[in-house]
């Protein structure tokens, strides 16, 4: 991460051996016995030349690229480096409290967790891209093949994007199994892994199928060629280069087969997205799938963290460990539906937390990090709450990687392409659009401390000067719409000039 690149001193090597080997370990148990007749695997054995032998087996070989490889990023490490090197959140809990102050060293556990969580989801991904080609029948439909392939190719560049993004230069791993004996090996220019990661999605674009999503289904919880398309738009959108983001997210856009909660889809809500019953729904473009009753290290655990107590889980888990900061509390503006959805207050009731009982209501002094609030999102109460479904440090909603609104948000970057400020009408409806659904009217520009009064701002005392959108617009509407989805970090550390 760009504030911490003194961490890139870490043991690099050690941390590729670890992850290597365990590929090999995991490889082992699908490897074809090449021993004598006394040695030979049980015929019953499940290997690399007897699995991938129909088109269910095949398809549902990429199942693993979307949970337990993540489960160390997800749980922790990903919204300590997110919300508290962001200023979104604070907690004093020994194994994170650096991360707010900038005082993360290479040997921090929840770092270290991030690197090898993403490079398992690598390995797992090198595993199906090589061995799928040669070990499918023919007897097996080609499109089925080519969709597994392509997931595991938008897989491996969402690690990537995640790893470069954090560490810069990264080394490129295109098959693990070359480095289980010799596992010294070169990091990659930061230019390179993007163009390995546009390659990467450019394949997967072409290759997983097309997809129109209507309500919630699992058949929606992998990902599509629109899911590639929309990652594309925001990896362009980081490589500053503002006509391919702009083109990509116009193609998600008129492509119809997203929809937003609350506007676009009758009945729903923001919180409703955050609800496990609501798994993959028609926002959702690329999303973790947590086993319903998978238990520890197969379902998700970030409640645990962020539940303000175990009444709200039951579970005996809920130690409020991360709390919203002032500052962010401080960024929604009143009637925005998005605030109660992400932060809870003392004194706000939830209908959908302690059904039974009629829901549950923040108690007043509740403060478990000092700064009177609790986090709400991924907060999905007990098992009664969700249809049975859940345990202690295991519930089986999903963690999103991308929703359908940060699409029309890099729409909106795109069009303003790095300038400060923008008269394009075309960016603000995008943004607008974010904006109407979480119940707030158009953009009125309001001067923030941070930003340089110019006459843009004119559009405030003069009816008839055209609406300006700055970047910091921008910027401020992403942060209240993916506040603690583990995004708002990267968004500070690509905006040169944020102060």
């Amino acid at each position: 991460m760009q504030s911490f690149n003194h961490n890139k001193r870490i043991n690099m090597n050690n941390y590729i051996k670890t992850i290597m080997v365990a590929a090999a370990i995991s490889c082992a148990g699908l490897s074809s016995c090449k021993k004598d007749f006394f040695n030979r695997a049980p015929e019953d054995a499940i290997t690399l030349d007897n699995y991938y032998q129909t088109n269910e087996q095949v398809a549902n070989s990429t199942n693993a690229l979307y949970s337990t490889p993540w489960f160390g990023w997800n749980t922790k490490s990903g919204w300590a480096i997110g919300e508290m090197a962001s200023g979104n959140g604070r907690s004093y809990s020994s194994d994170v409290v650096n991360f707010g102050n900038f005082s993360v060293t290479g040997d921090n556990f929840e770092l270290t967790s991030a690197w090898n969580s993403l490079f398992t989801v690598v390995a797992q991904a090198n595993a199906l891209i090589n061995n799928l080609p040669d070990k499918v029948p023919a007897t097996v439909d080609p499109a089925i093949v080519n969709n597994a392939l392509g997931e595991a190719h938008l897989m491996r560049a969402l690690a990537y994007f995640h790893l470069t993004r954090l560490w810069g230069n990264v080394p490129i791993i295109e098959n693990s199994l070359d480095y289980v004996d010799n596992y010294q090996l070169n990091t990659n220019p930061v230019p390179d892994v993007y163009k390995f990661i546009v390659n990467d999605l450019l394949f997967a674009e072409a290759n997983c199928k097309k997809m129109m999503r209507s309500g919630s289904s699992s058949a929606q919880g992998h990902v599509s060629s629109g899911s590639a398309s929309a990652l594309l738009a925001k990896v362009y959108l980081y490589m500053e280069d503002y006509p391919n983001a702009l083109l990509y997210a116009n193609k998600v856009i008129n492509s119809g087969e997203f929809k937003l909660y609350g506007a676009d889809v009758n009945g729903k809500t923001f919180n409703d997205l955050f609800h496990t019953s609501d798994n993959n729904n028609e926002e959702s473009v690329i999303a973790l799938q947590w086993a319903a009753n998978g238990g520890y290290g197969r379902a998700n655990a970030m409640q645990a963290s962020f539940a303000y107590n175990s009444q709200i889980t039951t579970t005996g888990d809920g130690w409020g460990v991360l709390g919203p900061t002032f500052d962010l509390q401080d960024m929604y503006e009143a009637g925005d539906l998005r605030r109660k959805a992400t932060i809870m207050l003392p004194g706000d009731h939830y209908d959908d937390i302690n059904k039974a009982g009629g829901g549950y209501t923040l108690p007043a002094d509740a403060s478990s990090q000092g700064t009177h609030a609790q986090v709400k999102k991924y907060v999905v109460g007990s098992p009664a709450d969700n249809g049975g479904i859940g345990a202690s440090q295991s519930t089986g909603n999903n963690t999103y990687m991308m929703r359908y609104s940060d699409v029309y948000l890099i729409k909106a970057e795109a069009l303003v392409a790095g300038a400060q400020s923008s008269t394009n009408g075309e960016a603000l409806a995008a943004l607008n659009k974010v904006r109407n659904r979480a119940g707030l009217g158009n953009l009125t520009v309001i001067r923030r401390f941070y930003q340089v009064p110019n006459a843009a701002y004119n559009a405030t005392t003069n009816p008839n000067a055209p609406r300006t959108l700055t970047r910091d617009d921008i910027l401020d509407e992403r942060r209240r719409e993916f506040a603690i989805e583990m995004d708002f970090w990267f968004d500070l550390t690509r905006i040169d000039g944020f102060n």
